[in-house]
């Protein structure tokens, strides 16, 4: 029979086991290694937004006028007056470390028991956080001296470290959880120490490899902060599961008397081509991101893209060659009580799925309407979804002391944390009619040299002032002057920002649904599968968007993970989810899809057939999806809310997807569609067949090496 790519891919890894296996050691550790002393480049801020605000700060870019890393203080009294003392020893103490500069008086509040003090720190604003240390203890140092009063600080340069410093320990914190996790599910799925180091080692070794190739490839393309963590959580995901995949496939061609060459084969006939197929559809779906026209897209994109191609490439190339060279030492190790639940796994998985079939087969339509029913139940509160670029006083939660000073001065001094930064260009900075368009605004710094002039204006009522200002302040009072005045800023931020994902997702959204189509509609042949594939799909999103929404913007049940509603979901998280989730669905859908084709394509009526698929791929399935949901619901115990969200909607969705999509939705839609699951269009009739069949059960002639029982 004529072998598909993935049986030639794995026929030749485990003919040429030392090669592929020294290959990849040396790949990885070429990556890793020259990645590693390149470093991460990350993006600036005008690289990292969109609209005005990014126009003005890439204006005030080429011009070298980076703004320097603000800082602000408030000193708070019982009685009127009573922070003076205290405000000049701070003051003194942080011009003392020599790393500020622009130290102003204190600002007194309306009722004069509050003061606020602000300056800047020296040098690049890119590195003030690794530098603002020593102006913390001074500002610590004063507030412990004096009981007296309350000290509250927030800045560029504070929050930079307070955030630099949680993504550390959340990253390690990810790693180290994640990792055992997942060898503790997979030692329970095999019994087998070996066999459960397998998929954790080859994921985890394909992220080393995916993470020196992302720093190399961030000289070109800036990445943000949390790609490395996004790139962990989706490399160590998908490596297990395409591993667990091909693994699962193998062990039970043996279970079956298959011998240790025929078992390999099928199982890279069969599971390696899904997982070919899989990591290709993911890969394509991340690709959409590009369309987004935002840089954190990008970034998100090619590292996605980077660690699910080495994941895929590994399992079809490495494995193999690890399971030819290991043959029956793959259950090395064994547990003795787990060793037994292992082999009785896939048995009694399949026991549970034939109970679970046998309704949804008898009745299709009551239960394809009451899983339809249930997902969109689970979605409604995604009609009312509020986005928006979580600022650092909401990622960190409400209690931590970063949030609390930026309320506290929030507060007292309405918008002091969080000004609109108004940057002016024209041709003559100088000429008349801009210095007195210049002169209705206070602070203003003019740096004639490069024709740029700006200035801060506080917005106590965020949007709604920046409306304003926007539409109708700085136009009345540059607009004949002949200059151009652009708005910067955490608010003007974050709405051009969601602007331009409003602008965007529509493309994007467009082009995974069509390559989504076409790729399934070449990988099965049916049109039917396609569409069905990519309205399954839709509803597992729109479930998770509607738990993301209840739990973060409406704080729903948001205290059992240790987390709080903050009124909106982080602007960028639908979108990556809608792509993220797009390609991950494709893992089980191809997968079991697959297998209910391979029955079909052996004579099995369609009922025989999806029955025969969905027991057969039971235990698979069921074991990728606790890993999945497992290494997901990790990133949802971290700190920051966004990772936060990421996690729990990811976890959401992988678990619908996993249980009441594939075991229930699936065959009854496959069930009420009969024989139309199958039709060919006529274009397609005349392609080459991608090979669904099981190869033949014959051993070839020279055996790859059983190993010792």
């Amino acid at each position: 029979m004529r072998r598909n790519l993935a049986a030639r891919i794995g026929v030749w890894s485990a003919h040429h086991r030392k090669t592929a296996i020294l290959g990849w050691l040396l790949f990885v550790v070429l990556a890793a290694g020259i990645g590693g002393a390149s470093g991460m480049v990350e993006m600036t801020d005008a690289e990292n937004g969109a609209g005005d605000s990014a126009r003005a700060e890439q204006i005030l870019s080429d011009a070298g006028l980076s703004h320097r890393a603000g800082e602000l203080v408030m000193v708070s009294s019982a009685e009127p007056d009573g922070w003076r003392t205290a405000a000049r020893e701070l003051a003194a103490a942080v011009q003392d470390t020599g790393e500020v500069t622009g130290l102003a008086d204190p600002v007194a509040s309306k009722d004069r028991k509050d003061a606020l003090i602000t300056f800047e720190m020296k040098g690049d604003p890119d590195t003030a956080a690794d530098r603002v240390q020593p102006v913390l203890d001074a500002v610590a140092g004063v507030e412990k001296a004096r009981p007296d009063v309350t000290v509250s600080q927030f800045g560029d340069a504070s929050a930079g470290k307070w955030l630099g410093d949680l993504l550390s320990d959340d990253f390690k914190k990810a790693e180290f959880t994640a990792v055992p996790l997942a060898l503790g599910i997979l030692l329970v799925a095999f019994g087998a120490v070996v066999a459960a180091l397998l998929p954790v080692a080859l994921a985890l070794t394909a992220c080393m490899a995916a993470f020196g190739l992302l720093s190399l490839a961030s000289h070109q393309l800036h990445l943000f902060q949390t790609t490395y963590s996004v790139m962990f959580l989706m490399g160590f995901a998908v490596g297990v599961d395409y591993c667990l995949f091909y693994l699962r496939r193998e062990r039970d061609e043996r279970a079956a008397g298959r011998d240790a060459e025929t078992a390999l084969r099928i199982a890279a006939a069969t599971s390696g081509r899904a997982v070919l197929v899989s990591g290709l559809t993911v890969m394509v779906a991340m690709a959409g991101m590009f369309l987004s026209g935002l840089m954190l897209f990008k970034g998100f994109a090619l590292a996605t893209i980077t660690v699910v191609c080495i994941a895929m490439l590994g399992s079809v190339t490495v494995l193999p060659a690890l399971l030819s060279w290991l043959g029956d030492r793959i259950e090395a190790g064994r547990v003795p009580l787990l060793n037994r639940r292992g082999r009785r796994g896939d048995k009694q998985s399949g026991r549970i799925a034939g109970r679970v079939l046998r309704p949804v087969l008898n009745r299709p339509k009551f239960f394809a309407a009451a899983s339809v029913v249930v997902l969109l139940v689970l979605a409604v509160p995604a009609i009312g979804m509020k986005t928006e670029s979580l600022g650092l006083e909401k990622q960190f939660g409400s209690d931590s002391a970063l949030s609390v000073a930026y309320r506290d001065i929030s507060e007292t001094f309405p918008g002091g944390p969080a000004p609109a930064q108004v940057v002016v260009e024209a041709d003559d900075i100088s000429a008349p009619a801009v210095r007195k368009a210049l002169a209705g605004f206070d602070h203003v710094t003019v740096h004639r040299a490069q024709n740029v002039a700006e200035f801060e204006v506080p917005l106590p009522g965020g949007e709604k002032d920046l409306t304003a200002l926007r539409e109708d302040r700085l136009p009345a009072a540059f607009g004949s002057s002949g200059a151009h005045a652009y708005v910067t800023g955490e608010v003007a931020g974050s709405v051009d920002f969601n602007d331009q994902l409003k602008r965007g997702i529509a493309p994007v959204f467009l082009f995974i649904t069509a390559v989504t189509f076409l790729l399934m509609l070449f990988c099965f042949r049916s049109y039917v599968i396609a569409v069905t594939s990519i309205l399954l799909n839709l509803l597992s999103v729109a479930a998770a968007y509607g738990v993301m929404t209840a739990v973060f913007q409406h704080g729903w049940g948001a205290g059992l993970i240790g987390s709080e509603g903050v009124g909106a979901v982080e602007s960028w998280m639908p979108l990556f989810v809608l792509v993220v989730l797009f390609g991950l669905s494709m893992d089980y859908h191809v997968f079991v899809v697959s297998r209910i084709r391979e029955a079909r394509g052996r004579g099995l009526a369609n009922r025989a057939a999806i029955d025969e698929g969905i027991r057969r791929t039971a235990g698979a399935v069921t074991g990728a999806a606790v890993i999945m949901v497992a290494v997901f619901s990790v990133f949802a115990t971290l700190s920051m809310q966004d990772m936060q969200q990421m996690g729990v909607g990811l976890a959401v969705a992988v678990l619908l997807d996993a249980t009441l999509v594939r075991m229930v939705l699936l065959p009854s839609v496959m069930a009420l569609l009969g024989e139309r699951n199958w039709r060919t269009p006529r274009g397609l009739g005349r392609l080459p067949s991608p090979a669904h069949d099981e190869p033949s059960a014959d051993p070839a002639p020279a055996p790859v090496g059983s190993g010792p029982r």
